[in-house]
């Protein structure tokens, strides 16, 4: 991010040379755009084609706007990991991935206390991963937008929605390191119209009536707690067809369950849009959506969404 910065800035100091060549209308736009383009926040653009994060490999830290595009065939998401000190990806793919592809192979057999003691074979260290945010679920040929403030340290970018097999994505690839620095992206938060909470107490709720058009959705964390599926709550907007299956839609989004988060067993007439990931109490996350006329969904990716209430509907006008 910073050597884009830095090459717009070296632009912008040449153009008024440049356009000198040309006539004074053309000169004045050109210096307009430029000024735009050095004003306009930075993004981290992160795009997936089949079963792979192609990102940066090093952030600044504090807010970053994520704007990841899925231009895959299945669904998506991006949670960041903060991992302890001196803990690298190479333990997760020797200690911790084939500890949950055993936990999960097991759940799909039926046998869920044996999966149950499968997954108590985490090393000790897992406990210590600061789950940091990250964009919610988002469909095959859409677009999520999160901002997420991160401090410096060692991330896993993962994915781990699963193959119609039960595999995760992680599995197939859907882990990449990130790197966040000491130096600050100097970014702030944006302009915001919806107000979020979503706590183990009360569930979801937010203030105001949500209405068409480009809508930032700031998320406060209230609290975070470790639900049975071993993940913290977090928001997903989905827009809902009439006649789509609500209870289906609840029972699917739980990882835990034999097909769940499974991309083939996707209940029909629902589309992600994105969100915030699993991040810790007292975290504050953004997200946006063009939401257009119709009838939406929020849900934590938690077993028993609606008796927790954390599945909650509106409509759009």
């Amino acid at each position: 991010m910073k050597n884009t910065r830095t090459l717009i800035g070296l632009l912008a100091l040449a153009m008024p040379a440049l356009t000198g060549l040309g006539c004074k209308s053309d000169a004045k736009k050109t210096e307009e755009s430029a000024s735009m383009q050095a004003e306009a926040p930075p993004v981290v653009e992160v795009v997936t084609k089949s079963m792979e994060f192609f990102a940066p490999d090093t952030l600044a830290s504090g807010w970053n706007t994520f704007v990841y595009k899925n231009q895959s065939t299945e669904p998506h998401f991006i949670l960041l990991d903060k991992y302890p000190e001196g803990i690298t990806i190479q333990n997760t793919i020797q200690e911790v991935a084939p500890t949950f592809e055993e936990g999960m192979s097991l759940i799909m057999e039926g046998k869920n206390e044996e999966a149950m003691q499968a997954f108590g074979k985490l090393p000790e260290w897992f406990s210590s991963v600061v789950f940091t945010g990250g964009t919610g679920l988002i469909s095959p040929g859409h677009t999520a937008t999160t901002t997420v403030n991160l401090p410096p340290g060692y991330y896993i970018m993962e994915c781990y929605v699963r193959m119609p097999d039960g595999r995760f994505h992680t599995s197939m690839g859907m882990a990449k390191v990130l790197i966040v620095t000491e130096e600050n992206s100097g970014n702030s938060p944006p302009e915001y119209n919806m107000e979020i909470d979503i706590s183990s107490q009360s569930g979801i709720s937010w203030n105001g009536k949500p209405k068409a058009g480009k809508t930032v959705f700031r998320v406060e964390y209230v609290d975070q707690m470790v639900h049975e599926n071993f993940v913290g709550h977090d928001i997903n907007l989905v827009a809902m067809e009439s006649d789509a299956d609500l209870e289906a839609l609840e029972a699917w989004i739980n990882w835990a369950s034999p097909t769940g988060l499974m991309s083939s067993t996707l209940p029909k007439g629902f589309t992600f849009l994105g969100g915030t990931n699993d991040a810790p109490g007292g975290s504050i996350l953004y997200f946006e959506a063009d939401l257009k006329p119709g009838k939406y969904v929020l849900i934590s990716e938690v077993p028993g969404s609606m008796k927790k209430g954390m599945l909650k509907t509106f409509l759009v006008d």
